[in-house]
Order: structure tokens, then sequence, then C-alpha cells
């Protein structure tokens, strides 16, 4: 049975409008998509080996709702994730070999060997922190964002969450405190219909998630999450808002994931969700959709496509075989980085 049927647009209504941004800017969205696409192929395609020592939750299918996020940043503007961290951190500009060293828990990983992937981080590029907490992220956000807000900066802050991190406790209290302090903040909701194996119907009552934070006092918007122009002009919108005071805006985006929850491969045939649901959002992938659309403005053909596939590959071989390369940690660094009182 398919539950979560595609309900989005894609880019028909974008087909006829004019070029909402410069071309060059839309052909670096398609290339950071579509690197993000390879380069976490090339980590499914190798974690058998069992080389990566740490749990993988891929972004595979949803790469336009990190790519388009980001681009609406700043470097200096903060990111938060939860456990799905990879596209974030990515589009963020977080480093390639850093990531792959983290994840071979190498002394030069972006987290000193200790995080592994659920807790990439790159201060460098404003990639503040992630949380393999459900939720964990959430009010530390906040707290960043108050900071912000009291020190006169005028840098904004995303948190990226998922459906079933709306149901923490946490993110209730911390939508009420954001829109009560009006925080330069941004909550990023990428629903993807499914905790775990668990389908959303079987979680929550029947509702539309943005319009329940919208309860919460502030504004609130739903986005085709596979439609990268759609996701950066909505959270372009909300970083202005906040520039300006206006305090938080809340962005639910509708996406799907094409793997399993965690680690590589696809896990439908499981039966918590029917493949051939898996079959039409594939059918709607963001990087094909945006492609099209490029390609039917003149901005991209294969040839420029194929050429970006060589150079992501080659880059995340060459990030490959310096993470393999890479130094394990020693004793001696056990206690680095540890603090008590």
């Amino acid at each position: 049975m398919v539950r979560y049927s595609y309900t989005g647009t894609g880019y028909r209504d974008w087909e006829n409008r004019p070029l909402p941004l410069p071309g060059d800017f839309m052909l670096s969205l398609f290339r950071s998509m579509l690197r993000i696409r390879i380069i976490e192929e090339e980590i499914e395609r190798r974690y058998h080996e069992d080389q990566m020592k740490t749990p993988i939750h891929l972004v595979i299918g949803q790469e336009a709702t990190n790519v388009g996020s980001c681009a609406a940043l700043t470097t200096e503007d903060l990111v938060y994730c939860g456990h799905r961290t990879h596209g974030a951190y990515l589009a963020k500009g977080g480093d390639l070999k850093a990531m792959l060293c983290e994840m071979h828990c190498r002394i030069n990983g972006c987290a000193g060997s200790r995080g592994g992937s659920m807790h990439l981080i790159d201060k460098r590029v404003g990639m503040a922190g992630t949380s393999a907490i459900v939720g964990g992220s959430v009010p530390i956000a906040a707290g960043a964002a108050l900071a912000q807000q009291m020190r006169g900066s005028d840098r904004v802050t995303t948190v990226f969450i998922g459906d079933a991190t709306t149901e923490e406790g946490v993110v209730s209290e911390t939508l009420n405190f954001a829109a009560l302090k009006k925080l330069p903040l941004v909550f990023f909701c990428e629903n993807n219909f499914y905790s775990v194996q668990s389908p959303l119907s079987t979680r929550q009552p029947e509702r539309d998630i943005h319009r329940w934070a919208q309860s919460y006092g502030m504004q609130s918007v739903l986005v085709d999450g596979t439609n990268v122009l759609a996701v950066h002009d909505a959270v372009r919108t909300a970083v202005e808002r906040a520039r300006a005071g206006l305090g938080p805006s809340f962005i639910e985006a509708r996406v799907y994931r094409f793997r399993a929850h965690g680690g590589a491969g696809d896990d439908s045939k499981t039966g918590y969700r029917d493949i051939a649901e898996r079959e039409q959002w594939e059918a709607v992938c963001p990087i094909t959709g945006f492609f099209g659309y490029l390609s039917g403005k003149g901005i991209i053909d294969t040839t420029m496509r194929q050429t970006m596939e060589r150079e992501s590959l080659a880059e995340v071989n060459a990030a490959f075989e310096y993470a393999l390369a890479s130094p394990n940690p020693e004793e001696r660094d056990l206690y680095t980085h540890v603090y008590s009182n």
C-alpha cells in the first residue's frame, strides 16, 4: 500500500517564470546536489568493507533540502542538525577529507575521531554541531541564536530536524521560547514520513506539521522538498526575516529518503513501506528534476553533467585514499578535549 504519494508540482510552476536566480548560481546548486549524491553513493558502495567504524544515515533523495537551505546562508551563519548529517555538512562547505577521516576514526577527522558520521562539525564554515539524540540539537541551536541576538550580531541559526523530532517535548518548548524571544532561528523540518520504520500515521494525529508549528506564533510554510529553488526561496525569506529582527520561521519540506533509515541499501522489502511508494518518489528525484529544468533553460547539458560526475568521483576517491592513509588516534590523545570541574 502506498501511504505517502508525491503531491508536489516539481518545476512545473517554475518553467514559465523568468529565471529566479543567476544561471551560474543555479549551476552551482546542481553541482552541489550531484556532488553529495556521488559522495554518498561511494560511501554506500564501500560501507560493507567495514573500514568506516560508524553508523551512517544517508541523505540520498533529500539533497535539495540541504543544498537549497545552506545556499541561502552566509559562511558565518550557523547550522545544527541531527543524525543525518552528510548533506548539511557538505552543503555548508565542510571539508570532505576531514569528514571521511572522522568516519574512519582517524585522528585528523573533523571531530578528532570522537564523533563519527552522526557528530560532524566544522566551525570554520558555520557547521556548528550535530547530535545523534533526536531533538538534541534543537535547544542548543536556540541557545546559539539567543547568544547572537544578545551580542547584536546579524548571524542567523538554522536547525535541521526530521518529522519524528517534532514529537519530542523539547521541540515544543523551543518553538515557544524562540517565538517569545523573537530569536533569529530557522527550523527546517525534512518530513520524509518515516521514523526508522514507523510511518508518520502511526506516530502523530492527522495534521500538517507546518500548521502545528504555526500555532506557536511564528511564520510557517510548506515547500516541495524535491525543488531546490523552492527550498532556497523559502529559507532566504526566513533568513531575511530573522536578520530584520522579526523572529523565527518554520519550514516543512516534504521529501523522501531512497535508502534505509541507517546503513547502506534499501530496506523496503522488510515491509514497512511499499516498494511502489519508493519508486514513485524516485521518479521525482531532486537531481533529475533540477537537471531537466536547467536543461530546458539552456543552462546545462549532458556533457557538463558528465564532467561534474567525473570530477566529484575523482574527489571522493582521493578523499578515501587520504582517510585510509591517515593516522589512527594514539593513547596519549585520549584525554584531549575532555573537561571536568
